[in-house]
């Protein structure tokens, strides 16, 4: 496997952040990037743009390195058999993802609960997982479905709660061009789908604890 990799680790949020660059591709796709530069009317050899394709390239690999990763394992990377039954939630995770029709970030907040079935799993996983999901290309309604899936399969709680909150650029910066537009998704399973359950939750993901 003819990969280059760039492994630059920082403690955040409790787990490492690790950078890979297969070069290989970086190559192909900054060949890519500086055609598109001449296209649209620019010179990409002046002395501004002669790295960009490159750079371009670096970010749409970081952007899109969750097709790297199985979420699945790292859930199971740290479960823990504990006897624990109570909701379990985890909110304000942050969110960065690429909508698949226009290559545009939309960007805001995931907030996810579980209701543990036998075992939980480390916190820091839960965030993990959803920047997988979020760093392919995506649409919110499929990346909320994802998150929801792989924590039911892999944990088999008695129920899971994804919401996520977002602005689109595909809205604000083009078509529809409205700056202050939110989406927002849910997905449920199990005890979720009862309304006394789900009203917890939503009052906890609302509620100003600090």
């Amino acid at each position: 496997m003819n990969k280059t990799q760039k492994f630059t680790e920082e403690e955040e949020n409790g787990y490492i952040k690790i950078d890979r660059y297969n070069q290989g591709k970086i190559d192909t796709l900054a060949t890519h990037y500086k055609d598109i530069l001449l296209q649209i009317g620019e010179n990409p050899d002046r002395e501004g743009l002669q790295k960009t394709p490159e750079r371009v390239a670096k970010a749409l690999q970081f952007l899109t390195h969750g097709y790297d990763a199985d979420p699945e394992e790292i859930l199971r990377s740290a479960m823990f058999k504990e006897d624990y039954s109570q909701m379990v939630v985890v909110k304000d995770i942050e969110v960065f993802s690429m909508c698949e029709h226009h290559m545009l970030p939309f960007f805001g907040k995931a907030h996810i609960a579980y209701i543990p079935n036998g075992h939980i799993v480390g916190l820091s996983k839960i965030p993990r997982v959803v920047d997988t999901f979020a760093r392919r290309l995506q649409v919110q309604e499929r990346l909320t479905n994802e998150i929801r899936d792989c924590i039911q399969k892999t944990l088999n709680p008695a129920g899971v709660a994804v919401v996520i909150e977002c602005k689109h650029l595909c809205m604000s910066m083009r078509g529809i061009q409205k700056q202050n537009s939110v989406t927002t998704t849910s997905a449920f399973t199990g005890e979720f789908a009862k309304e006394k359950t789900r009203a917890e939750f939503l009052r906890l993901i609302t509620a100003n604890l600090h």
